[in-house]
């Protein structure tokens, strides 16, 4: 049975003290799951993980993943401008873009950012809006067709719209070398959420048999290979978590399998994760608001997909808890909803839960990453507040929910 990281009683307080609904995280969980992952790949001196800013765009949780050895990796400007906001710069970020702006790459050279092409055109892009290229530069890989672990299908990254062909691999290395750039990266991300143990062992031969390759075509040093995201989260109850130290494992056995005989042991190897990161250790918690009786039963929350979008977009899944009632049989079948006029704004179909009543307090949980960060306001709808569980139990305001100001402010409303 899935259990919230926090009481019913401190929910409680926290709702009286800032209001419904919110975003709430779980320091303490943030910092032992970024310990559990470095001491996974221990093994390899270079590691570091490049949390996916895109997840959880909040400082205050980009300053405790910095606090925990961890870099960061950034798709815009903002999130250049943030990352640099949370005190990380240099090669501590990794800009990982498409459909690139100018402006865009000119900040990421700026602040030292190593630089991830997802094409072999971007090239000349980058070189036009820099001037010189960086010494180190990454490219990102797309090897097409299916991805397979154990004989199934895991995803199709040949309709993908990301990354560049073998072909266009070491034809990029050997421009940028003739170019002068020094040191080089191999990047790729395949999957979306995988619950196996085999998926980054699995990429891993992938890439270290083209690292070896590219080696021997072009000659160039391949200073790290970055295995990107991928790694997922158990959402539903009976789904088990990734063993991250069986992935640790599996990609210590690839590596010493191919690229040690290839003269390539002092390799670093980086991730990207944040659904991985984050996800268990965020939730939303929302008001019990009304109740209608039709053709189904339903809850309306104070909450929306304003503030969770991955039901009303995917038909994601996930877990409710409703505060103190965690042991409650699940008697009843509701429908949850938010107030959207979309009919899709539900964060659960026919879900069995406890009896609820007007004023519950409903927690939703793995909200940590893609949560607050795909909000949006449709209908006018204000995105929620974010706080922070302190590992003392305290509780930081880290983001203020937004106001009606906020949402009037980019407005003209021309002359008067």
């Amino acid at each position: 049975m899935k259990q919230p990281f926090a009481t019913p009683e401190q929910f409680a307080e926290i709702a009286a003290r800032f209001g419904t609904p919110f975003h709430l995280y779980d320091e303490r969980g943030i910092r032992e799951n970024a310990r559990r992952l470095y001491e996974a790949f221990s093994w390899n001196s270079g590691f570091r993980e490049f949390f996916a800013v895109k997840a959880t765009p909040n400082p205050a949780i980009l300053r405790v993943l910095r606090e925990e050895g961890c870099g960061l990796d950034c798709a815009s400007l903002t999130e250049l401008m943030l990352a640099e906001r949370a005190g990380v710069t240099g090669k501590g970020i990794m800009f990982s873009s498409n459909v690139t702006p100018d402006e865009e790459f000119r900040l990421a050279v700026e602040l030292g950012a190593i630089i991830n092409l997802d094409d072999i055109t971007h090239i000349d892009v980058l070189e036009n809006a820099v001037g010189t290229l960086p010494d180190t530069i990454c490219c990102r890989f797309n090897p097409g067709g299916t991805f397979q672990a154990s004989n199934s299908v895991m995803d199709t990254p040949g309709e993908a719209k990301y990354g560049m062909t073998r072909g266009q691999l070491t034809e990029a290395f050997a421009i940028l070398k003739a170019k002068g750039v020094k040191r080089f990266g191999i990047h790729s991300f395949l999957v979306s959420n995988a619950l196996t143990s085999e998926y980054y062992p699995r990429l891993a031969e992938l890439l270290f048999t083209v690292a070896a390759e590219l080696k021997e075509e072009t000659g160039v040093a391949i200073e790290f290979i970055n295995l990107s995201g991928g790694i997922g989260v158990p959402y539903k109850p009976d789904e088990a978590a990734v063993d991250i130290k069986a992935v640790g494992a599996g990609v210590r056995a690839a590596y010493e399998k191919i690229l040690v005989p290839a003269g390539l042991g002092e390799v670093a190897i980086y991730s990207e994760l944040g659904r991985y990161m984050l996800a268990p250790y965020g939730c939303l918690v929302g008001t019990a608001l009304r109740e209608k009786h039709t053709y189904r039963e339903y809850i309306g929350l104070d909450a929306s997909a304003v503030d969770l979008m991955r039901p009303a977009m995917y038909g994601a899944y996930h877990h409710i808890t409703v505060a103190g009632k965690e042991n409650a049989p699940a008697t009843e079948i509701y429908d949850i909803t938010g107030s959207l006029c979309e009919n899709n704004d539900k964060f659960a179909i026919n879900r069995k839960l406890p009896k609820i009543a007007l004023g519950d307090l409903l927690v939703l949980h793995d909200t940590g990453a893609h949560g607050y960060s795909m909000g949006y306001n449709y209908n006018g709808k204000l995105r929620s507040k974010e706080l922070l569980l302190k590992e003392d139990g305290s509780v930081e305001l880290i983001r203020r929910a937004e106001t009606p100001e906020d949402y009037f402010a980019t407005l003209n409303y021309g002359a008067d």
